[in-house]
């Protein structure tokens, strides 16, 4: 996403290895590296956490050059992404917290201010998701049905 308020990208986060190619000490090939993908969005990881994961336990520092496309598109052919992006994802569970949160501190203006941005977010989002095709021209965002979501 972007910064809070002025929707700017930041400087800071993770940055890719310099060189591309397929690294001296990772020792799997293609078809390995897939079953553990399929095994770990199996397991319900999400796309990030599979990243970390790989990255982490089994010493890939990227995939694309492996596997010769994102981990995206290989969840995408294969049929396992879910049917909400991540993002969106995280965005309705942190407003379900917030609803959460001012259903017993309704005085919490702060948190009130916070619950109207982050729908802002959801509703940009999911703007520019039907616009890309990755969400159905009629889907909306209602956060009263906001847990039947996520869940």
């Amino acid at each position: 996403m972007a910064r809070l308020y002025s929707r700017r990208k930041g400087k800071s986060g993770s940055t890719k290895p310099a060189k591309k190619g397929k690294r001296s000490w990772v020792r799997y090939d293609k078809k390995e590296l897939e079953q553990i993908i399929i095994k770990l969005r199996n397991q319900e990881k999400t796309q990030s956490e599979i990243g970390l994961i790989l990255r982490d336990t089994y010493g890939v520092p990227d995939v694309k050059p492996i596997l010769g496309e994102k981990l995206s598109k290989f969840l995408q052919e294969n049929k396992l992404m879910g049917e909400l992006p991540e993002d969106l994802t995280a965005l309705i569970k942190k407003d379900i917290l917030i609803v959460k949160h001012l259903e017993s501190n309704n005085k919490d203006i702060p948190a009130k201010r916070g619950l109207i941005l982050t729908e802002s977010k959801i509703n940009r989002l999911v703007k520019y998701y039907k616009r890309t095709g990755r969400l159905d021209k009629n889907w909306k965002y209602d956060g009263a049905k906001a847990k039947l979501l996520v869940s």
